[in-house]
């Protein structure tokens, strides 16, 4: 191994265009979205391969990485590579319908499965923490969460409107005029969250320890403004509260000491919730530690910065609980910030609701879930020329309108060209036909790859977000991820990952994710036409398994088979 292949290599991005170097776009498009993945404009710390979460990588070292650039390149179209924990670890015979990835990271055997047994076993070098889509090649910047948080929102709308009429049942009539959210992470995540409050008409106040983090987030147009100090960020939100005008505001602090302020001051907060790095203690910034020592700190004394965290993540909770208990609409947005606050010593930290059981859930039972997809071409044409296809295809649907009308006009692309939009059993498929098609007859400049998030209806097990309070006490079985990836592999996907952990730390989830490659081919479109129906039919089927009825009523109208049910 040479010392070239042992370091970063500079700046890291994604080649453009219809010319490959792999042997096929299978192939070709895994490589792309693994550079894409460490592009600066995309990850949080690419020189350290962290792509978001705060310890979420794409790789498991340098010499990995280039151990994998290497062998995509060279990957036959009968062979698998197979990725374990962010290494290469062998290549397979198999066949044309076989992924040509299969990737699994950071997962320990139950009892083991431990922040600090995860870490001891890192730093000898044979794990490393995949997040969600950082591990599995598909994230595509802070959009891939965007419109979920953006979905999230609006149910919080829907349920405030609700309240006002007085029947307390949720329309589509509402936005966040008028309101006022407060949050705290403005990081690869959290970073959404600004803009998925102003794009539904609120006012946001978000916190985050680091500067540069708003300042991204201000420069890529997700987050309007940043704040001199607390008292200058509460003048400018309060005064586009009174006004009803959408305004995000971003102030450097420590959530744990902000939230507590504002609560004792009683600034008139109508949402609060939460997207710090909670899921792990050593990427939260416990108070009275600089930013700047953090790292050295958490590395030299975990078990110390651990404790100390998790009572700052008391205090932090303590004051969204003050909040609720001030008339406040509260909520989990997926960080095991509650689990963590327990921990700390706050009995109060799940008298607010996860987001999932709270809005999402509705959504799940249909099979809808974040579909993703980026422009190979490096061309903002062809996703321009996707939406529109969106558009065409779906031409009912308002919301799903709304949405790519306001993302085409104010999202900025972090690396490849890319896009999200929620669709469901049915409709997936139907997109990523169509997305070949328009590959096939040259409308689109190259090949599409159309992935998803890993929080989604189908794919995973997560006691503190997607399967939090599931009807039938079945939120810790972790068999529905596992046969969504034999699924998806059975299928014809293009890569498949298992993941453990992810969004919610070591321990609290298991979930898989997949990617299917439009690359024009007849080939291409039975295999997304089988992906992109058996994916999202495994969030139905799951939720016909628990007991829901809007479940059991999709599965009958679109003849998902589910025997218990026959």
């Amino acid at each position: 191994m040479t010392h070239a292949d042992q370091t970063a290599p500079g700046p890291v991005r994604s080649p453009r265009g219809p010319e490959r170097s792999a042997r096929g776009w299978p192939q070709e498009a895994a490589l792309r979205m693994l550079m894409n993945n460490l592009d600066p404009e995309v990850a949080e710390r690419p020189d350290d391969l962290v792509v978001y979460g705060g310890t979420g990588k794409a790789a498991r070292d340098w010499p990995s990485y280039h151990a994998l650039v290497r062998t995509l390149t060279e990957l036959r179209d009968d062979e698998t590579m197979l990725v374990q924990s962010g290494r290469p670890v062998g290549v397979m015979r198999t066949h044309e319908w076989a992924p040509r990835v299969l990737l699994a990271n950071s997962n320990l055997v139950g009892d083991w499965a431990t922040w600090p047994e995860f870490r001891r076993l890192e730093q000898l070098g044979l794990t490393m923490y995949g997040q969600m889509t950082a591990g599995s090649w598909i994230y595509i910047g802070t959009q891939g969460i965007l419109q979920g948080t953006y979905e999230t929102f609006a149910a919080v709308a829907a349920k405030l409107a609700g309240a006002a009429r007085g029947d307390g049942q949720p329309g589509s009539d509402g936005t966040l005029a008028g309101t006022l959210t407060l949050t705290g992470g403005c990081g690869g995540m959290g970073g959404a969250q600004p803009l998925a409050v102003t794009m539904n008409g609120g006012a946001c106040l978000i916190v985050d320890v680091d500067r540069g983090r708003l300042a991204r987030r201000a420069h890529d147009r997700y987050l309007d403004e940043i704040a001199d100090d607390l008292d200058d960020a509460v003048r400018r939100v309060l005064a586009a509260k009174r006004e009803r005008r959408a305004l995000s505001v971003g102030v450097v602090g420590n959530a744990a000491t902000v939230f507590p302020e504002l609560l004792r001051r009683g600034v008139p907060i109508d949402i609060v919730t939460d997207q710090t790095s909670a899921h792990d203690p050593l990427s939260y910034l416990p108070e009275g530690v600089e930013l700047a020592d953090a790292r050295e700190y958490a590395t030299a004394k975990p078990a110390e910065f651990t404790d100390r965290a998790r009572a700052s993540m008391a205090r932090h909770v303590e004051a969204m609980v003050g909040f609720l208990d001030a008339g406040a609409e509260v909520f989990d947005y997926g960080n095991s910030i509650r689990g963590e606050a327990r921990l700390g010593g706050y009995e109060r930290a799940f008298d607010f609701p996860g987001f999932v059981p709270a809005y999402i859930r509705p959504l799940f039972c249909e099979g809808k879930g974040p579909f993703r997809w980026a422009a190979l071409s490096g061309d903002p044409a062809d996703i321009a020329a996707t939406d529109r296809a969106i558009l065409d295809l779906f031409p009912e649907n308002e919301s799903l309108a709304r949405w790519i009308r306001l993302a085409g006009e104010r999202v900025a692309f972090q690396g490849l060209p890319a896009r999200i939009c929620w669709l469901g059993y049915g409709e997936r498929d139907r997109a990523g036909v169509r997305f070949n098609e328009m590959v096939a007859s040259g409308e689109l400049s190259a090949p599409v790859v159309i992935g998803r998030d890993h929080l989604d209806c189908g794919s995973v097990a997560s006691p503190y977000r997607e399967t939090e309070a599931m009807a039938d006490g079945s939120d810790a079985i972790a068999d529905w991820p596992l046969l969504n990836a034999l699924v998806n592999t059975a299928s014809g996907a293009s890569w498949v990952s298992i993941h453990h952990g992810g969004g919610v730390g070591i321990g609290r989830s298991i979930h898989a994710g997949q990617v299917c490659v439009a690359d024009g081919s007849a080939l291409a479109g039975q295999k997304i036409e089988r992906v992109l129906t058996n994916d999202p039919a495994m969030g139905v089927i799951r939720h016909v398994d628990a007991g829901y009825e809007d479940a059991r009523e999709v599965a009958t109208r679109t003849g998902v088979r589910v025997p218990m049910a026959e």
